[in-house]
């Protein structure tokens, strides 16, 4: 179930942060209050995790769900760029993160 609850965190870290961007800086009432509600739920999920999981795994899953998810976000959604270097950069953080997860497993 920790494993779920950390996914889900980062898909919801995701979705704050595409909020947060769609906020134009606090000025836009509904996407400011979608980024408060998937931030307190992201965190909460996060904190449920950490029950079992250890905290520098837990972490950074968490974190690189979040950073693969706005990304690949941004990409398709608000029109950034994927070059070859940011896509290398990004294949870096998922091998980190396969990695991480193998590691935990052991």
């Amino acid at each position: 179930m920790a494993w779920f609850y950390l996914i889900t965190a980062g898909i919801l870290e995701i979705v704050w942060a595409y909020a947060m961007k769609q906020s134009d800086g606090f000025s836009r009432l509904w996407p400011t209050l979608v980024m408060a509600v998937a931030m307190s739920g992201s965190f909460g999920l996060l904190a449920l995790s950490m029950r079992t999981l250890p905290l520098g795994t837990a972490y950074t899953i968490w974190t690189g769900i979040g950073a693969i998810g706005a990304f690949v976000v941004g990409i398709a959604f608000l029109g950034e760029q994927g070059s070859p270097v940011r896509l290398l950069a990004a294949s870096l953080i998922v091998s980190g993160l396969v990695t991480m997860k193998l590691a935990s497993t052991s």
